[in-house]
């Protein structure tokens, strides 16, 4: 399975905006982007202005690594919004949390979409009573998410469960804490994604 294994922290820099990598780091004074909010490499201080073409890029870039998906993934999953009807990138959006590794962080069993995406490929979660390792597996209205009954032991994911009350849960996810168990109420709609996200400027990316 092919992932990004380089420094988290560089790529917020990157994007001029934290992108929240690294789970509770990322609300610590230890943030590499509070510290150093500033572009990486030697020139990252005088960056200047992008053109259009470059402000669509960096866009694309933004939403790849909030999600932690490659290029091929992330066209595919464009590709698949594309062809269903309604708003082009709010479709997109909405299949982008819709995906199995996204439900695990969004309900508190993890935290960052990374480790979500671990406990889902390492057989951790169940969907519907099922074991699903494929963090790209889209879930339906109605489908329960759960952690399996050996897998509630392990300290990471107790840790990241009692976070969740500072974190939150969307309104369109339901928690049962006590027995690390979510439904999926219903689908997101594009008012309740709140992320800095101009999704339009990926839709002209993709349009060219």
């Amino acid at each position: 399975m092919a992932r990004y294994r380089g420094a988290v922290c560089k790529l917020c820099r990157r994007e001029d905006q934290k992108l929240f990598l690294k789970g509770d780091r990322c609300f610590s004074d230890k943030c590499g982007f509070e510290r150093r909010n500033y572009p990486p490499g030697q020139h990252g201080q005088r960056r200047g202005k992008f053109s259009d073409y470059g402000n669509q890029l960096r866009e694309k870039q933004k939403v790849k690594r909030m999600y932690g998906l490659l290029e091929r993934q992330f066209r595919k999953c464009f590709r698949t919004a594309e062809r269903k009807s309604g708003i082009t990138g709010e479709n997109f959006l909405i299949l982008l949390e819709r995906r199995l590794d996204n439900i695990v962080f969004r309900l508190g069993f993890a935290y960052s979409r990374n480790q979500g995406r671990q406990l889902v490929s390492h057989n951790h979660v169940l969907v519907n009573g099922k074991r699903v390792n494929i963090p790209s597996y889209i879930v339906k209205a109605g489908d329960v998410v759960e952690i399996s009954e050996k897998s509630q032991k392990m300290p990471l994911i107790k840790e990241a469960v009692e976070a969740v009350e500072r974190l939150g849960v969307p309104s369109w996810l339901e928690l049962d804490k006590e027995n690390y168990r979510g439904k999926v109420i219903a689908f997101p709609e594009r008012k309740d994604l709140t992320m800095p996200v101009q999704e339009q400027l990926i839709v002209e990316l993709y349009s060219r």
